[in-house]
């Protein structure tokens, strides 16, 4: 996953694209094209997902019973796996969130921190 434009182009942190799936997913489950425009509208198309990156995260939460798939058929009539969140999933999304939250908190300080010395 990466922002859209290319020459800006930067690699979000390990797990976050993870985080964002089972956020989505939190709402009802969905197959991996929506998944990705999903991120992307909520983002508000500044974040790019990838088949490349999305499909092996799908696999990897797969591996971790946080999510689950049932096979279906899109909205254009072609066939697709639905994935949905599973009850280890909705712990994890819980989890992941908060951790995200700290983090982000102290990024947040750091930078503050940085700009007052740069005064």
């Amino acid at each position: 996953m990466s922002i859209r434009r290319k020459r800006d182009r930067i690699e979000l942190l390990q797990g976050t694209l993870d985080l964002l799936i089972l956020r989505t997913l939190q709402i009802g489950p969905a197959h991996g094209h929506a998944i990705a425009k999903a991120i992307e509208r909520e983002s508000d198309q500044v974040l790019l997902v990838e088949q490349g990156s999305l499909y092996p995260a799908l696999h990897r939460l797969i591996k971790r019973d946080w999510i689950t798939f049932k096979d279906g058929t899109s909205e254009n009539n072609r066939r697709a796996k639905y994935y949905r969140l599973t009850a280890k999933g909705r712990r994890q999304l819980r989890v992941e969130s908060t951790q995200w939250e700290r983090m982000a908190a102290a990024i947040a300080r750091v930078l503050r921190q940085t700009e007052q010395e740069g005064r």
